[in-house]
């Protein structure tokens, strides 16, 4: 297939490409000197390792992600959490009031939360019963004021990836085509950061909270055209990566194969987890998972959701969610919770066949 180019200028909010960035004092000023002397933005002068203001920029934390996603560092924006990554895609590219999205039921929740934040109609559309786009349903919902297809692949809560045809019709759009990959490295699939080449209203953005361990520091990752990175730059806090954040993550990054391994002993867990929870009569089904977590479907998901939480297991309820009644999301945890996990279940599960 050849390669799609849309004009990104003309997707993005008029006020934001005339806006002229805040610049931080650390970007207005290159130095060769060794040692500089920084009397520049009135920071306190005292070494306590945090006395300065972190680099704006990320450059020695971007250039090894660059390295680990093998995507150009010009290509990378950086923030804190996928969430403020997707929030400024909205702020760059869609109107409040005047233009709309479409997401993909179920999907992660924070599509529509971002879209009532900046007043921006969200459009629904279902998945298929197997949980895949509908990419005919999906075009129906556009219009001239349509800006983007947010899509999660692999997708929460379900845990599938989406398939390469679907997305591939929906990038020959002229949309621009966000895929949120936060647990892309649990797929046997590659991320779509590799064919960023083909298509600049491509989009993809990532988390370092899952695969990667770091929940704790909020660090997410957005991939796209150069062009589209610096629009984004436009609306980007200053200082919105803290020095704390960029030197864990400097810190962890180096160290690739441990990695590695735990996303595979994940894997493992998971597969035996559902093993384990298919012999239980109380599960109907479960359904197959490209991320680190298990959607399954009981016989009643609100009774077992409250029996779990009083033998201090939490699990999160998604029964409400479309195409997911009676649907629990369970995570794959280390053996000893998934261990106490399957014991609990097998305990109300002989209560149930008593009764």
């Amino acid at each position: 297939m050849s390669s799609v180019k849309v004009n990104i200028l003309e997707k993005a909010r008029p006020s934001v490409i005339s806006l002229k960035p805040y610049a931080s004092a650390k970007e207005e000023f290159k130095g060769m000197a060794k040692e500089l002397v920084y009397l520049d933005a009135n920071e306190n002068p005292y070494e306590n390792g945090l006395n300065r203001y972190p680099d704006p920029n990320q450059s020695l934390l971007k250039n090894r992600i660059s390295i680990i996603k093998n995507v150009p560092a010009h290509q990378i924006l950086l923030g804190n959490g996928s969430d403020e990554v997707l929030d400024m895609i909205f702020r760059v590219f869609v109107e409040p009031g005047k233009d709309n999205i479409i997401i993909n039921t179920p999907t992660f929740g924070m599509f529509e939360v971002l879209s009532n934040i900046n007043n921006v109609e969200c459009r629904k559309v279902q998945l298929t019963p197997e949980f895949d786009l509908d990419p005919e349903a999906i075009i129906k919902q556009i219009d001239v004021h349509t800006k983007a297809i947010f899509i999660c692949s692999p997708n929460n809560p379900t845990g599938n990836i989406m398939s390469e045809e679907a997305i591939l019709s929906l990038l020959r759009l002229e949309v621009l085509v966000v895929i949120d990959e936060a647990y892309i490295d649990f797929a046997d699939t590659e991320s779509w950061t590799k064919r960023l080449h083909e298509f600049n209203n491509l989009i993809v953005t990532q988390t370092f909270s899952k695969a990667f361990g770091l929940a704790g520091i909020r660090l997410g990752a957005c991939y796209a055209d150069k062009q589209v990175i610096d629009l984004l730059k436009k609306v980007k806090m200053p200082y919105n990566v803290n020095v704390l954040t960029q030197t864990k993550a400097a810190e962890y990054l180096q160290n690739e194969e441990a990695r590695k391994t735990e996303v595979n002993r994940i894997i493992r867990n998971r597969s035996i987890l559902k093993n384990e929870l298919q012999t239980l009569d109380m599960v109907k089904k479960i359904y197959k998972s490209d991320s680190n977590f298990l959607l399954v479907r009981f016989d009643d998901a609100n009774k077992r959701y409250d029996q779990l939480i009083h033998k201090d297991i939490v699990v999160r309820n998604r029964t409400r969610e479309p195409l997911s009644e009676n649907c629990l999301r369970i995570t794959v945890g280390t053996t000893a919770e998934n261990l106490k996990l399957i014991q609990t279940l097998r305990g109300l599960d002989k209560t149930t066949l008593k009764s």
